[in-house]
């Protein structure tokens, strides 16, 4: 038997073992890596003394990237999961449970997101405090946690009860029984086991992503007035199929149920661009209903978020533990819309009312109906429901102990049997999920069974139907073509100044389906169509530049060649089924001449092609966006040797041609050149930048308005990774020639007293950083630490009171920031007197993440608002 063996699971995702040391690690842990894991065989079944229960991993090594190309890099919840209940580490009088914890390996910010993440997947809202501040009732407040509690088996556990944590930093460190891990570099670490090693790479490839552990095929469906697409029938163990979740149309638009793992994918199967989302309605925020949120964030419009406030307060703080922001970033990229519970909705003609379910985190089941001929017509979305006879269970009638009283019990009960047109229930089984005996007398027209792992049983086909992925229900059935409705509005989006009997002219052609993978242009062939893609995607290949674009709704495929007469440049095909409306280009050219459109089109064309081939606004804008942000290009020139100062105006500077240089004091942090851009930061949070940009070549750029910009969420998202990314150049001691905590006048919020304490806190920062360079002992850490107690102490109040002083808007939200930091310090002398921290570089990367995060970004922004006159 090898000592130490490396397997790739996935894109990724790495397995190591080393069977002899009783350790087995999960390297990379995105959304379904554990399906991954059955897929392969790493996850078994077992019997000992007369018990069935799961093998797997007993470790999680975690990226030391939070998001990559867009998708989250660590999801730990349910690989937790699957170790503490399906392995049976934390079962009593589990043959598995020998006392030894799950143990979450990786960088120290990677570990403390992942602990606070989990204990919000785990229990949500967590005292009757947090329910309040979302807005229900003393009452209600009282009744949620005495259910959490029953369900938590009577206490809500810290993270840290129940699971190991492993800080790694460059110098090995043992894991257990003689296994050692180390750094090697960002991402990159190599495991020893006696004389043996393997190293794992946990980086995606650029333009790659986590695979889907499940095919799924391609898929057509019709846009019924009230209609409902079943996009998921599994569970988060099921590695065939999505979670339960559904799509919904009315009126020609399309609203998401709940954003599961691999939602892209799901979409793709099912034709639908992301663009084309109206809003998603969350049901809860359990990864398996909750890890597809980052793929609508990248989206080129805010979709519209639905839920109760206390479903969304509980998203929003698993949000926020996920990725170390404010509870407030939640709302930058979504346009959030909260529903009162128990209560009909309006959203435009559909109404939807949300239920409380009982569930370990706050979950609403959720009611629609729209009017039709004949009255109003319903569907009923039970997603994590709980079993009757488990509920029933739970009844105790003492106020004081945790359980549920009888009444709750007997309101459930009839919220179940609530008589609809069509109604999914979660059927999983055991003891947090629906059983499907309860609704075996339930007068709905049609029940759909889902939410489970396993085939359904003869007696369940009984009760009611499955729905395989991509069927399709109608509710109300349409009488109307909703794509032309769609095809007017993105007409007049392109030709506002057009009369409408002319627009009339373009929309008056058929609308074309083309299969997946068909060709509807070919480089080097002239063609004899301009089509409008009203819905799917279109894979954009550019041979000759290596460069691939997918376009979706709004998009035109073919206008520049047929304009030019030219044969096209770039290969397109269908990515997924396409709709589009097919324009001859005859018809086309006569269009454009007779309203005089033709030297406008082939100038906003050459800007969008441009636009396209850049890393920043080619993926998944949609050509109206692209259009708003190209009419607000703004043409500059850059002569050799000139220095840019951008000041204080919020706009974005992207490269046409040439060569620029970021610059900090004489060091070059980076070379710009065509895509490129910079400025992010004036966008992102109105403060100047902190680099110097030197014109190396004559370079042409385009200036854009930041409120262009910011109501393009993906745009925004990459901005701020670009930002965090140059941020982190700053302490690069590889490209920094002085010391990388060496105050720069450039940090400076032009406030005296505040940076003057902040010159005090790099200067301290510096000293312990050389300390630890050459080995010193434990002393210093402990000098350091009683340090930043007093400087935060003093500080923080000094600062608090400047901002009451001056009226600052963000004050409750910088004084938050300060209450976790100081928790931390305080925590961190706690451990380090215990002799539970060591003296490296990780308490040096903590202040530096302090720095950049606070200092350097949220403090510089108070600068200006005080020397407002």
């Amino acid at each position: 038997m090898a000592q130490l063996v490396k397997i790739q699971v996935s894109r990724g995702i790495f397995w190591v073992e080393a069977p002899k040391a009783g350790l087995y690690i999960l390297c990379g842990c995105p959304a379904d890596s554990v399906k991954h894991l059955m897929k392969r065989g790493l996850i078994g079944s077992r019997e000992e003394h007369g018990i069935t229960f799961e093998t797997g991993p007993n470790a999680i090594l975690l990226s030391d990237v939070l998001i990559q190309n867009g998708a989250f890099s660590n999801m730990a919840e349910f690989p937790v999961l699957q170790m503490l209940y399906r392995q049976g580490m934390l079962l009593p009088d589990h043959p598995n449970n020998t006392g030894q914890k799950p143990l979450l390996i990786g960088s120290k910010s990677q570990v403390r997101s992942q602990m606070q993440y989990i204990y919000r997947g785990n229990y949500g809202l967590t005292s009757e405090e947090e329910l309040l501040a979302s807005g229900v009732s003393p009452e209600l407040a009282h009744d949620i946690m005495r259910m959490k509690l029953r369900f938590a088996f009577g206490k809500i556990r810290d993270s840290e009860e129940l699971l190991d944590a492993l800080v790694v930093g460059n110098d090995p460190v043992e894991i257990r029984n003689g296994v050692y891990i180390r750094r090697l570099g960002l991402n990159v670490f190599e495991f020893r086991y006696g004389a043996h090693t393997v190293s794992v790479d946990l980086s995606l490839p650029p333009s790659t992503v986590y695979e889907s552990p499940y095919t799924l095929g391609y898929h057509q469906f019709r846009k019924e007035y009230f209609g409902v697409i079943h996009s998921g029938d599994g569970d988060g163990w099921d590695a065939k199929r999505p979670t339960m979740s559904s799509v919904l149309t009315f009126q020609g638009k399309i609203y998401l149920i709940d954003a599961g793992p691999n939602i892209l994918h799901s979409l793709k199967a099912l034709g639908i661009g992301g663009n084309e989302i109206e809003g998603i309605f969350h049901t809860h925020a359990h990864d398996d209903h909750f890890s597809g949120l980052p793929t609508l964030m990248r989206s080129d419009h805010r979709i519209r978020y639905f839920s109760t406030p206390m479903v969304r307060s509980s998203v929003a703080k698993k949000l926020s533990a996920l990725m170390n922001r404010d509870e407030e970033y939640f709302s930058r990229y979504f346009e959030v819309h909260d529903l009162e519970l128990d209560a009909w909705n309006d959203i435009g003609g559909l109404e939807v009312k949300p239920m409380l379910s009982p569930h370990p985190v706050e979950t609403n089941i959720l009611l629609f109906r729209a009017m039709s001929r004949e009255g109003y017509k319903t569907y009923a979305h039970f997603s994590d429901i709980v079993g009757l006879d488990i509920l029933r269970g739970m009844i105790a009638d003492d106020d004081s102990r945790s359980g549920v009283s009888r009444a709750f019990y007997d309101s459930i009960a009839r919220t179940y049997l609530e008589k609809t047109d069509l109604k999914k229930v979660d059927a999983g089984g055991g003891m947090i999920h629906g059983n499907s005996e309860d609704f075996k007398d339930d007068a709905s027209g049609k029940i759909v069974l889902s939410h489970t792992s396993r085939e359904l049983t003869p007696r369940q086909k009984e009760i009611g139907s499955g729905a395989p992925f991509g069927m399709a229900d109608a509710i109300i059935s349409a009488y109307r073509d909703y794509r032309m409705d769609h095809v007017a509005w993105l007409l007049e989006a392109y030709f506002p100044t057009v009369p409408r009997h002319q627009r009339g002219l373009l929309a008056n052609n058929p609308i074309v389906t083309f299969n997946p993978e068909t060709i509807l242009l070919k480089a080097g062939v002239p063609n004899r169509s301009v089509y409008l893609i009203l819905s799917g995607e279109v894979e954009m290949i550019h041979s000759e530049s290596g460069t691939c674009n997918y376009l979706s709704s709004g998009a035109l495929v073919g206008e520049m060649a047929a304009f030019s007469g030219a044969p096209a440049r770039e290969t397109c095909l269908a990515a997924s089924f396409v709709q589009a409306l097919e324009v001859p280009t005859e018809l086309c050219l006569d269009f454009v001449k007779k309203n005089g459109l033709h030297d406008r089109i082939v100038l906003l064309q050459e800007k969008r092609k441009f636009l396209q081939s850049t890393w920043l606004f080619g993926e998944s804008t949609s050509y109206p966006v692209q259009t708003g942000i190209v009419q607000a290009m703004e043409p500059a020139v850059f002569q050799p040797g000139e220095t840019i100062d951008p000041g204080d105006e919020r706009e974005l500077f992207l490269i046409r041609s040439g060569k620029l240089r970021l610059t900090i004091g004489d060091d070059t942090m980076e070379t710009l050149r065509a895509g490129d851009f910079f400025g992010e930061v004036g966008v992102l949070f109105g403060t100047t930048c902190l680099f110097g940009i030197r014109v190396v070549e004559r370079t042409e750029a385009f200036r854009i308005a930041a409120q262009t910009l910011l109501g393009v969420p993906i745009v925004c998202w990459k901005l701020l990774e670009v930002y965090q990314r140059r941020m982190e150049l700053l302490f690069n001691p590889s490209l920094v020639t002085s010391s990388i905590f060496e105050w720069r006048e450039e940090y400076g919020t032009a406030v005296l007293d505040m940076d003057r304490d902040h010159r005090e806190l790099f200067k301290t920062t510096d000293t312990l950083y050389k300390a630890i360079a050459i080995g010193e002992d434990a002393s210093v850490l402990h000098e350091a630490l009683d340090f930043l107690i007093r400087y935060a102490e003093r500080h923080f109040r000094t600062e608090e009171n400047l901002m009451g002083e001056y009226g600052y808007p963000e004050r409750e939200r910088h004084r938050k920031h300060h209450e976790k930091f100081l928790e931390d310090v305080l925590d961190m002398r706690r451990r380090a007197r215990l002799g539970e921290v060591d003296v490296n570089m990780d308490f040096v990367n903590f202040i530096k993440d302090w720095i950049i995060n606070h200092i350097l970004t949220e403090d510089r922004k108070y600068g200006r608002h005080f020397s407002k006159p």
